[in-house]
Formats: structure tokens, sequence, C-alpha cells
């Protein structure tokens, strides 16, 4: 639901620069507009969904969890997504080749994986062996590229050590864990940046790594942003959230992943009940998504979904997205 949040109030500036972002938000507080005063979720929370599926169904078997995420991309394709990154679009039709999961990632470091990691940290907190399994099972499947793996690592590291401290936490503490987790230099670098800068808004600590415009799908610009930004708010809500919007760029997947992690930091009854209450959605509605969390809890079998209803809700997603680029061409400008 974290996610969900995230993703559905991000959405609306996808794309925009940080100036037009901060012009868009103005000074109210921020709410969903995506219609009429409410949200609606992209593939973020989409892939968040089927990754529960796939976590349900397997357990603590990284291979059969494998399979059936596969599974669950390929039918997803079927439904024709709006907004899938060309990374993820090539290696799931790569899986209808008949690519096994392990092989049909592309050569990409897109951010893809990293927002299926919130998730999966949560799910594998104590584990530490599986929870690295997972993530490589879910980042190979669309991408090869070793930047995507780690960049996915470090969100679910920061999600586990979240959740294992159930909301009492030492943000630095748990940036230094996690970044035992990680063996890239230039991750780690960064990563190192987002921990001695917790003081700086987040806007002036990506300007570091060139981010003028906004937070792009490169991993590793997603990644450290995502996480100083919830260590700054020691992952609270509602001024992490608006925060990372305000960086403009890739709104829904950073918020999409920085509402799992405060999601993870502290649990469901933090979401404001505005945020949560005022998501439109249908055939994953919220309460399959709380269905599918209460399954994953519990280990009992995910709830099903309506799948015919796919596509007509992303054709209505689609119509919906138009009236978002004319509404664009509109003041303010910047």
């Amino acid at each position: 639901m974290g996610a969900a949040v995230g993703d559905a109030l991000g959405l609306p500036y996808e794309g925009m620069s940080k100036r037009r972002a901060r012009r868009m938000l103005g000074a109210s507080r921020l709410r969903h507009r995506f219609v009429l005063g409410r949200g609606m979720v992209s593939d973020d929370t989409e892939h968040a969904c089927m990754v529960g599926v796939a976590l349900a169904k397997a357990g603590r078997e990284p291979t059969t969890f494998a399979k059936s995420l596969a599974r669950s991309l390929r039918w997803w394709l079927v439904g024709l997504p709006a907004g899938i990154g060309f990374g993820t679009l090539r290696g799931i039709a790569k899986l209808w080749l008949g690519f096994s999961p392990d092989h049909s990632g592309v050569w990409s470091a897109g951010n893809g994986p990293a927002m299926r990691a919130p998730l999966i940290g949560t799910y594998a907190f104590q584990d530490r062996v599986l929870r690295e399994a997972l993530v490589r099972a879910s980042t190979r499947i669309t991408h090869r590229d070793p930047k995507a793996e780690q960049g996915a690592r470090a969100i679910a590291a920061v999600a586990a050590y979240a959740s294992s401290h159930e909301g009492q936490l030492d943000p630095e503490a748990v940036l230094d864990k996690a970044m035992l987790e990680i063996t890239d230099g230039e991750l780690r670098e960064r990563l190192g940046v987002a921990r001695n800068e917790l003081h700086r808004p987040t806007e002036q600590v990506i300007r570091r790594w060139g981010l003028d415009d906004g937070i792009t799908g490169y991993i590793y610009d997603t990644v450290p942003a995502v996480i100083h930004c919830w260590a700054r708010h020691e992952g609270r809500f509602e001024p992490a959230i608006g925060e990372i919007i305000a960086c403009g760029g890739d709104t829904d997947t950073t918020a999409a992943i920085l509402g799992g992690l405060a999601g993870a930091t502290h649990g469901f009854e933090a979401i404001p009940a505005d945020w949560r209450m005022r998501i439109v959605e249908w055939p994953r509605t919220v309460p399959y998504m709380m269905r599918l969390g209460h399954a994953l809890a519990t280990g009992a079998q995910p709830p099903r979904l309506f799948v015919p209803g796919i596509l007509l809700r992303n054709a209505i997603f689609m119509a919906l997205v138009y009236v978002q680029i004319i509404r664009r061409a509109l003041p303010p400008y910047g």
C-alpha cells in the first residue's frame, strides 16, 4: 500500500522538471490529482503486486518465485500496460520467445528491478541469503546489467533493516548495514554521499550527479536519491514523498519505491487515510492489495484477480493519461 500511494501521488508529475513539479505542487498539502481528486497507479504498483503473488505462491524457493513472476509478467504485457520501460518490454518479449527467467533479461541499468525490491526486502528481512537470491531472480527476468541487481539489492536491504526495527531506527545505521551488501564502487560512493549529507535537501544532494532537471530512470540515479530522501525524513510518508516528487523526473517510480520503504518502516497505519482511500483502481483494487498483503503475512494463497478486466482498465487509464498530457500544455509553465 505504501508503494501504491507513492505511485498514485507521483504519477501526475512524471517526466516533469524540478521547477515545473514544484510549481504544480504549490504550497498546499500533497494530494491525489490524476483524475477528479483521485489517484490511479502505474506499472510500479502492478509489479509490486505481481511480486507479492509470486512470493505467496513460491514461499522461500527463488526458482519457483522466478517462474511465477515470469508467468505473471508475460500475461501482464498482453494487457497492453501504459508506460512500460524499454528494458522491461524487451525482457518480457524474450520470455514469450521461450527464454528462461534466468536468461530473459537484457543489458539495461533501468530502475525497474528497484521498484520490485521493497516488498522482497520486507518479506525476507531476516534472511540475507534468501533476500539476495530473490532480488537476483526478480532482476534477471528483465535486466542483466549488474548495476540493476546492485541497485535493487540496496533497496531490498534498506527495506529489510527498516522492517526489523518497527519504526524505531537510526537511518545512518540502516544505511551502513545496507552498504555492506553492495559491492559496486559507484553505487557505494553515491550511498556514502546520501548517508553523509542527510542534513541537506535531496534536491541539493542529487545535483552532485547532474540531476538538475529531475531524477532519471538510471538505477544509480534513482536508488541513492530515494534512499537519501527516506533516511532524511526517517521514513515518514508525507514529508518524504512530497520531497521526492518535488525533485522531478521519474516521479511515479521514485515515489513508489519511497512509499514502499516508508511502509516497511512505519507500517500501514502510518499511511495517511485520505491517500489510501482516494485511490480508485480495478481490478487491482485497494481491498485486493490488502488481501494480498494478508496472504503474504499468513502464508495463505494469494487472492484471485479478475484478469478480463485488465484490458478495459488499461484502456481507461490510457485515455486519462492523454488528459494529463493536455493538462501539461497549460500553465503553470517552467
